[in-house]
């Protein structure tokens, strides 16, 4: 596996309506969060201008050598119509809510790490109470393709835990999660989740041990 890159901040940039075109094509035209279930697709530009006007970016794109590596959208939950169609929804009204994941590299797992401490980050700066994602429980012999590779929009459970994400409610083996962004206070507090992440990342990835003869 990689390295942590030590430039990591400069590689994270901000999801716009500028750079929305870096992200894979599926994610260009994708208005699945947008749209209450059996409703006609709403106008994503039209989306995307009055989010931008009222809350600002609505996610993060990570990007390494002018390619995109991964991405993450997220925003006020308001701003995502689907999520009260979800199992386990709907998210709290006060909550910024992390909605889907594309990761293009699976030799940077850790970038989906950096991306969400930029979601807690800009969501602390704006005195969010809360960050809230959908997550799934996902069986030990899942592969990490299945967990986090590509297109995902509920996320492992055990990937929002590592971050102190605690059990809202469920249905099923979705999950409704929070992080209560109170408690999170000093400046390396960040860092030390992010190592945890990374550990846990490492061992979801790693190979399986060799059968005892």
């Amino acid at each position: 596996m990689a390295s942590q890159p030590s430039d990591r901040g400069e590689r994270v940039r901000p999801l716009t309506g500028s750079t929305d075109r870096i992200r894979p094509s599926v994610c260009q035209g994708c208005t699945f969060w947008q749209t209450r279930l059996g409703s006609r697709p709403i106008d994503r530009e039209r989306w995307i201008g009055d989010v931008e006007h009222e809350w600002g970016t609505w996610g993060a794109v990570y990007v390494e050598d002018g390619r995109h590596v991964a991405s993450l959208q997220y925003g006020p939950a308001a701003a995502f119509a689907r999520a009260v169609d979800m199992p386990a929804g709907p998210p709290s009204s006060d909550a910024v809510l992390v909605t889907c994941a594309y990761l293009s590299d699976p030799s940077s797992p850790w970038s989906l790490q950096s991306l969400f401490l930029a979601c807690i980050g800009e969501a602390r700066d704006r005195r969010a109470p809360a960050v809230e994602a959908f997550a799934y429980r996902y069986p030990p012999e899942a592969a990490f393709a299945a967990r986090f590779l590509v297109h995902r929009t509920i996320f492992p459970r055990e990937f929002l835990a590592d971050f102190g994400f605690y059990s809202l409610r469920a249905a099923g083996a979705v999950e409704l999660m929070r992080l209560e962004l109170g408690g999170i206070v000093t400046v390396d507090e960040p860092e030390s989740v992010l190592a945890l992440a990374l550990r846990r990342t490492r061992e979801l990835v790693a190979p399986p041990a060799p059968a005892p003869l």
